[in-house]
């Protein structure tokens, strides 16, 4: 999710939108613990109907590099974890 603020402001709809498999019950959940943390900003502008915006923080903008990076080891060990979760089931059936 944080990497999909870092395009921009979204709205909840467009967030949910283009987070694949996520419900609207978790994504809330997560946009308001994100914002409890300071990572995401709420914006909510009085129009009819209302306009709810999120956006990074600078704080969450610097979650950015170290989100990249271990989304870049994830993919370079994913044969080995998958080995490994093969590897378990036999022994663990």
């Amino acid at each position: 999710m944080v990497a999909t603020l870092d395009q921009g402001s979204l709205r909840f709809t467009d967030l949910h939108r283009q987070i694949p498999g996520i419900s609207q019950r978790m994504l809330t959940l997560t946009l308001r613990n994100l914002e409890r943390d300071g990572l995401v900003s709420r914006t909510v502008y009085a129009e009819v109907p209302p306009r709810v915006e999120y956006a990074l923080t600078p704080t969450g903008k610097s979650l950015i590099p170290p989100a990249l990076a271990l989304a870049g080891w994830a993919i370079e060990h994913v044969p080995h974890i998958e080995a490994s979760r093969q590897a378990y089931q036999a022994r663990n059936p």
